[in-house]
């Protein structure tokens, strides 16, 4: 079987810790006997001109859209499966993440985030790992249900418009199949892995179906103000590069500590 797996972002990159991101992707695929293509700001040029313009100061919102075009031309090409891995996101135990015997998947999103005074968990889907095999009738549905969307909708979107909020809406329909080692780090947990554990990893993993092998580092919030700072909330920058080293060291998440249900 042939597959495809494609990356793609702004060149130059903007972080030196995406490097790491990008060649954990790169060792996957090759590991895994598929192909591999890195895409850089010409992804966009897929775009509809309207949606282009109408999402020109939205790049999240563009790349949601882009990157699903890109899958379907992938196909189309001869393909017989597609993947897609955010930039930002990083494979840590290469051997553990397998694609399923599924005509398409998501990935798993676990968000934790303080709600006053305690920690709450969110279970939900998210598309930094997207699956989709020739034949499977999910992507065109989920490409037209974007671009429609997109289109109708007045005035500036969130972020996660068409891609988690839209995926886990459908998700929570139909029901679809999900890749649960390929996970998202919330700062909350992303500080907890740097630590070697706490209460928001301990949450994190007993809201989680499998451990993960992978995860999105969630790079959209990788900048805080000095004022964010300063009134102590917990966030994943600037100490993304040490996460990435922690996660790719001997502390990775299999440890006891960090499985399902440890206290």
């Amino acid at each position: 079987m042939t597959t495809l797996v494609i990356q793609s972002h702004r060149r130059p990159l903007p972080a030196g810790w995406l490097t790491p991101c990008l060649e954990s992707v790169h060792a996957w695929a090759e590991r895994q006997g598929f192909d591999y293509r890195f895409i850089d700001d010409a992804i966009f040029d897929l775009l509809p001109d309207e949606l282009r313009g109408k999402t020109s100061n939205q790049p999240v919102i563009a790349s949601d859209v882009a990157r699903l075009l890109a899958l379907r031309a992938a196909l189309a090409e001869g393909y017989e499966a597609a993947v897609w891995c955010d930039a930002d996101f990083l494979v840590f135990e290469p051997e553990r993440l397998m694609l399923p015997d599924e005509p398409y998947a998501l990935g798993r999103e676990v968000w934790v985030q303080a709600d006053g005074r305690r920690l709450r968990s969110y279970v939900k889907v998210h598309n930094a790992l997207l699956l989709f095999r020739r034949g499977n009738a999910f992507l065109d549905f989920y490409l037209d249900t974007a671009q429609r969307l997109v289109r109708a909708h007045r005035g500036p979107m969130v972020p996660q418009f068409v891609g988690p909020k839209l995926l886990t809406a459908l998700h929570n329909v139909v029901g679809c199949p999900v890749v649960e080692q390929a996970a998202m780090l919330s700062p909350e947990v992303a500080h907890d892995v740097l630590e070697g554990s706490g209460p928001a990893l301990r949450l994190f993993m007993q809201n989680s179906r499998a451990s993960p092998a992978a995860a999105n580092l969630c790079a959209s919030l990788a900048t805080e103000s000095e004022s964010t700072r300063a009134r102590g909330r917990r966030s994943l920058p600037p100490r993304t590069p040490a996460v990435v080293d922690r996660l790719l060291s001997a502390g990775r998440p299999r440890k006891p500590d960090l499985k399902p249900g440890s206290r």
